[in-house]
Protein backbone atom coordinates (compact mmCIF):
# COMPACT_ATOMS: atom_id res chain seq x y z
CA UNK A 1 0.00 0.00 0.00
CA UNK A 2 1.50 3.25 -1.44
CA UNK A 3 1.73 7.02 0.08
CA UNK A 4 -1.51 7.63 -1.82
CA UNK A 5 -3.02 4.77 -1.10
CA UNK A 6 -2.87 5.86 2.49
CA UNK A 7 -4.40 9.33 1.82
CA UNK A 8 -7.15 7.49 0.41
CA UNK A 9 -8.23 5.42 2.88
CA UNK A 10 -7.77 8.85 5.29
CA UNK A 11 -10.00 10.98 3.60
CA UNK A 12 -12.30 8.47 2.64
CA UNK A 13 -12.52 7.47 6.69
CA UNK A 14 -12.63 11.29 7.64
CA UNK A 15 -15.76 12.06 4.87
CA UNK A 16 -17.10 9.45 4.91
CA UNK A 17 -18.42 10.32 1.51
CA UNK A 18 -16.79 8.81 -1.52
CA UNK A 19 -17.52 12.37 -3.92
CA UNK A 20 -15.77 14.54 -1.51
CA UNK A 21 -12.82 11.98 -0.39
CA UNK A 22 -12.24 12.09 -4.29
CA UNK A 23 -12.30 15.48 -4.69
CA UNK A 24 -9.65 15.96 -1.74
CA UNK A 25 -7.40 13.30 -4.04
CA UNK A 26 -8.02 14.99 -7.12
CA UNK A 27 -9.43 12.06 -9.13
CA UNK A 28 -13.21 10.67 -10.04
CA UNK A 29 -15.36 8.81 -7.44
CA UNK A 30 -15.85 5.98 -10.09
CA UNK A 31 -11.75 5.69 -9.97
CA UNK A 32 -11.52 5.97 -6.13
CA UNK A 33 -13.88 3.29 -6.10
CA UNK A 34 -12.11 1.46 -8.40
CA UNK A 35 -8.99 1.55 -6.42
CA UNK A 36 -10.52 0.54 -3.08
CA UNK A 37 -12.03 -2.68 -5.17
CA UNK A 38 -8.01 -3.20 -6.08
CA UNK A 39 -6.72 -3.11 -2.42
CA UNK A 40 -9.40 -5.73 -1.09
CA UNK A 41 -8.55 -7.68 -4.40
CA UNK A 42 -4.78 -7.54 -3.10
CA UNK A 43 -5.91 -7.51 0.87
CA UNK A 44 -8.34 -10.15 0.21
CA UNK A 45 -10.45 -8.75 2.59
CA UNK A 46 -13.81 -6.18 2.52
CA UNK A 47 -12.84 -2.70 3.45
CA UNK A 48 -15.84 -0.88 3.01
CA UNK A 49 -19.79 -1.77 3.22
CA UNK A 50 -22.65 0.50 2.00
CA UNK A 51 -25.90 0.73 3.15
CA UNK A 52 -27.74 2.84 0.67
CA UNK A 53 -26.37 5.60 0.42
CA UNK A 54 -24.47 5.65 3.53
CA UNK A 55 -20.82 3.87 3.66
CA UNK A 56 -19.29 2.41 6.38
CA UNK A 57 -15.73 0.66 7.17
CA UNK A 58 -15.66 -2.95 7.90
CA UNK A 59 -13.59 -3.95 11.19
CA UNK A 60 -10.46 -4.93 8.36
CA UNK A 61 -11.22 -1.91 7.00
CA UNK A 62 -10.90 -0.03 10.43
CA UNK A 63 -7.54 -1.51 10.48
CA UNK A 64 -6.17 -0.48 7.02
CA UNK A 65 -7.22 3.23 8.24
CA UNK A 66 -5.35 3.03 11.18
CA UNK A 67 -2.45 1.53 9.36
CA UNK A 68 -2.71 4.48 6.80
CA UNK A 69 -2.85 7.05 9.82
CA UNK A 70 0.46 5.87 11.23
CA UNK A 71 2.49 5.40 7.67
CA UNK A 72 1.76 9.10 6.85
CA UNK A 73 2.36 9.86 10.38
CA UNK A 74 6.17 7.87 9.33
CA UNK A 75 6.47 9.36 6.09
CA UNK A 76 6.15 12.56 7.39
CA UNK A 77 8.52 12.46 9.77
CA UNK A 78 11.02 10.48 7.35
CA UNK A 79 10.40 13.71 4.94
CA UNK A 80 11.28 15.77 7.65
CA UNK A 81 14.40 14.38 9.15
CA UNK A 82 15.67 13.84 5.27
CA UNK A 83 15.14 17.78 5.14
CA UNK A 84 17.28 18.24 7.88
CA UNK A 85 17.60 21.85 8.96
CA UNK A 86 17.31 23.21 5.95
CA UNK A 87 13.47 24.22 7.02
CA UNK A 88 11.26 26.71 7.70
CA UNK A 89 10.12 26.92 11.58
CA UNK A 90 6.81 28.41 12.36
CA UNK A 91 7.20 30.35 15.89
CA UNK A 92 4.16 32.13 17.53
CA UNK A 93 5.07 34.61 20.29
CA UNK A 94 3.01 36.73 22.86
CA UNK A 95 4.06 40.04 21.87
CA UNK A 96 6.23 40.76 25.26
CA UNK A 97 8.44 38.22 25.07
CA UNK A 98 8.83 38.74 21.14
CA UNK A 99 10.48 42.29 21.68
CA UNK A 100 12.35 41.74 24.81
CA UNK A 101 13.52 38.64 24.45
CA UNK A 102 13.26 36.38 21.71
CA UNK A 103 15.48 38.56 18.85
CA UNK A 104 18.27 37.72 20.77
CA UNK A 105 17.31 34.20 21.10
CA UNK A 106 16.84 34.07 17.43
CA UNK A 107 20.31 35.94 16.77
CA UNK A 108 22.42 33.48 18.41
CA UNK A 109 20.21 30.56 17.16
CA UNK A 110 20.38 31.53 13.45
CA UNK A 111 24.02 31.54 14.03
CA UNK A 112 24.36 28.08 14.75
CA UNK A 113 21.96 26.84 12.21
CA UNK A 114 21.79 29.38 9.22
CA UNK A 115 19.94 27.14 7.16
CA UNK A 116 16.56 27.62 8.97
CA UNK A 117 13.75 30.14 7.83
CA UNK A 118 11.72 31.26 10.31
CA UNK A 119 8.04 32.75 9.91
CA UNK A 120 7.31 34.61 13.36
CA UNK A 121 3.62 35.69 14.56
CA UNK A 122 3.66 38.13 17.17
CA UNK A 123 0.31 38.61 19.37
CA UNK A 124 -1.49 38.47 22.40
CA UNK A 125 -0.74 35.40 24.55
CA UNK A 126 -4.27 34.30 23.69
CA UNK A 127 -4.04 34.65 20.49
CA UNK A 128 -0.72 32.67 20.23
CA UNK A 129 -2.39 29.68 22.26
CA UNK A 130 -5.47 29.53 19.02
CA UNK A 131 -2.35 29.38 16.79
CA UNK A 132 -0.73 26.52 18.68
CA UNK A 133 -4.21 24.72 18.62
CA UNK A 134 -5.14 25.09 15.02
CA UNK A 135 -1.74 24.19 14.32
CA UNK A 136 -0.58 27.12 12.48
CA UNK A 137 2.36 26.90 14.19
CA UNK A 138 5.34 24.59 15.28
CA UNK A 139 6.02 26.15 18.64
CA UNK A 140 4.00 28.90 20.77
CA UNK A 141 5.88 31.13 23.56
CA UNK A 142 3.32 32.18 25.52
CA UNK A 143 2.72 34.18 29.39
CA UNK A 144 1.18 32.67 31.78
CA UNK A 145 -1.03 29.48 32.37
CA UNK A 146 -2.76 27.65 29.54
CA UNK A 147 -3.87 23.89 29.77
CA UNK A 148 -1.66 22.20 26.85
CA UNK A 149 -1.66 18.24 26.27
CA UNK A 150 1.58 18.56 24.12
CA UNK A 151 4.68 19.13 25.36
CA UNK A 152 5.81 22.33 27.39
CA UNK A 153 9.27 23.89 28.51
CA UNK A 154 9.38 27.03 31.30
CA UNK A 155 11.94 29.17 29.78
CA UNK A 156 11.81 31.81 32.45
CA UNK A 157 10.08 32.77 35.66
CA UNK A 158 9.87 36.41 36.04
CA UNK A 159 9.20 38.64 39.23
CA UNK A 160 6.65 40.82 39.93
CA UNK A 161 8.24 44.51 41.03
CA UNK A 162 7.34 47.66 42.64
CA UNK A 163 9.43 50.41 40.40
CA UNK A 164 9.80 53.92 41.58
CA UNK A 165 12.24 56.95 41.63
CA UNK A 166 13.10 57.14 45.22
CA UNK A 167 12.47 54.73 48.11
CA UNK A 168 8.95 53.93 49.02
CA UNK A 169 8.14 52.88 52.65
CA UNK A 170 5.68 49.63 52.28
CA UNK A 171 2.77 51.03 54.56
CA UNK A 172 3.18 54.20 52.40
CA UNK A 173 1.98 52.84 49.45
CA UNK A 174 -1.64 53.73 49.84
CA UNK A 175 -0.74 57.08 49.86
CA UNK A 176 1.80 57.07 47.18
CA UNK A 177 0.14 57.70 43.33
CA UNK A 178 0.46 54.40 40.97
CA UNK A 179 0.71 54.75 37.35
CA UNK A 180 -1.60 52.25 36.58
CA UNK A 181 -0.74 49.63 33.49
CA UNK A 182 -3.89 48.15 31.58
CA UNK A 183 -2.89 44.55 33.03
CA UNK A 184 -5.16 41.16 31.84
CA UNK A 185 -7.73 41.10 33.37
CA UNK A 186 -6.78 37.95 35.60
CA UNK A 187 -3.27 39.48 36.29
CA UNK A 188 -4.96 42.42 37.59
CA UNK A 189 -7.09 39.80 40.08
CA UNK A 190 -3.68 38.46 41.25
CA UNK A 191 -2.23 42.19 41.89
CA UNK A 192 -5.40 43.12 44.17
CA UNK A 193 -5.87 39.99 45.90
CA UNK A 194 -1.92 40.48 47.05
CA UNK A 195 -3.48 44.76 47.36
CA UNK A 196 -6.31 43.72 49.53
CA UNK A 197 -4.66 41.34 51.34
CA UNK A 198 -2.02 44.60 52.37
CA UNK A 199 -4.31 47.26 52.50
CA UNK A 200 -7.71 48.27 53.64
CA UNK A 201 -8.03 51.42 51.43
CA UNK A 202 -7.79 50.81 47.71
CA UNK A 203 -4.99 52.20 45.89
CA UNK A 204 -4.50 55.68 44.68
CA UNK A 205 -4.23 55.67 40.71
CA UNK A 206 -3.74 58.63 39.02
CA UNK A 207 -2.78 57.68 35.39
CA UNK A 208 -4.01 54.55 33.27
CA UNK A 209 -1.39 53.43 30.48
CA UNK A 210 -1.11 50.37 27.92
CA UNK A 211 2.46 50.77 27.53
CA UNK A 212 5.08 49.54 29.75
CA UNK A 213 7.99 51.59 28.32
CA UNK A 214 5.76 54.73 29.14
CA UNK A 215 4.79 53.76 32.79
CA UNK A 216 8.96 53.09 33.05
CA UNK A 217 9.64 56.61 31.51
CA UNK A 218 7.03 58.54 34.27
CA UNK A 219 8.15 56.57 37.19
CA UNK A 220 11.74 57.78 36.13
CA UNK A 221 10.42 61.51 36.58
CA UNK A 222 9.31 60.35 39.74
CA UNK A 223 5.17 60.76 38.88
CA UNK A 224 4.48 58.19 40.84
CA UNK A 225 4.91 54.15 41.22
CA UNK A 226 4.65 51.19 38.90
CA UNK A 227 3.59 47.32 39.24
CA UNK A 228 5.37 45.48 36.61
CA UNK A 229 6.78 42.31 35.39
CA UNK A 230 11.03 42.05 35.56
CA UNK A 231 11.07 41.41 31.86
CA UNK A 232 10.80 45.11 31.27
CA UNK A 233 13.41 45.81 33.53
CA UNK A 234 17.45 46.10 32.43
CA UNK A 235 21.09 47.20 34.36
CA UNK A 236 20.62 50.40 32.66
CA UNK A 237 17.36 51.17 34.37
CA UNK A 238 17.96 53.24 37.67
CA UNK A 239 14.48 52.41 39.58
CA UNK A 240 14.41 51.86 43.36
CA UNK A 241 13.11 47.88 43.01
CA UNK A 242 11.38 45.60 45.64
CA UNK A 243 9.30 42.36 44.64
CA UNK A 244 5.84 41.66 45.24
CA UNK A 245 5.62 38.97 48.12
CA UNK A 246 2.42 37.30 49.10
CA UNK A 247 1.51 36.81 52.99
CA UNK A 248 2.74 33.54 53.17
CA UNK A 249 6.27 33.91 51.61
CA UNK A 250 4.80 33.21 48.02
CA UNK A 251 6.39 35.55 45.36
CA UNK A 252 4.33 37.20 42.61
CA UNK A 253 5.59 35.86 39.66
CA UNK A 254 4.36 35.29 35.96
CA UNK A 255 5.81 32.23 33.87
CA UNK A 256 6.83 31.98 30.28
CA UNK A 257 6.39 28.63 28.32
CA UNK A 258 7.71 26.89 25.16
CA UNK A 259 4.82 24.86 24.19
CA UNK A 260 4.42 22.71 20.77
CA UNK A 261 2.30 19.18 20.15
CA UNK A 262 3.89 16.13 20.46
CA UNK A 263 3.76 15.65 16.56
CA UNK A 264 5.79 18.67 16.27
CA UNK A 265 8.37 17.56 18.72
CA UNK A 266 10.01 15.35 16.72
CA UNK A 267 10.73 17.34 14.08
CA UNK A 268 14.74 18.12 13.68
CA UNK A 269 14.76 21.92 13.97
CA UNK A 270 11.90 22.03 16.51
CA UNK A 271 14.40 20.05 18.45
CA UNK A 272 17.38 21.80 17.83
CA UNK A 273 15.30 25.14 19.23
CA UNK A 274 13.95 23.30 22.00
CA UNK A 275 17.91 21.87 23.08
CA UNK A 276 18.93 25.36 22.55
CA UNK A 277 16.08 26.45 25.52
CA UNK A 278 17.44 23.77 27.73
CA UNK A 279 20.79 24.80 26.92
CA UNK A 280 20.32 27.93 28.98
CA UNK A 281 22.22 30.79 26.89
CA UNK A 282 23.35 33.25 29.06
CA UNK A 283 21.02 35.83 28.23
CA UNK A 284 18.06 34.02 29.59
Amino acid sequence: MDEKDCYLLKYVYEEMNLGRAAKKMFITPPALTYRIQQLEQKFEVPILRKNGKQIYFTPEGEHLVQYANKKITELQLLKDYLLDINATLRIGASTIYARYRLPEVLKYFLNMYPQVKIHLNAGLTKEIFQLLAAEKIHLGIVRGEFNWPGYKYLIETENICIISKDKIHFDDLPKVPRIHYKYPSNFNRRIESWWYENFETPPLINTEIDDYETVKALAKVGYGYAIIPSIFLNDQDDFFQQNIVFKDGTPMTINTWLMCSNESKELVIVKKLIEYFQSAPPLL
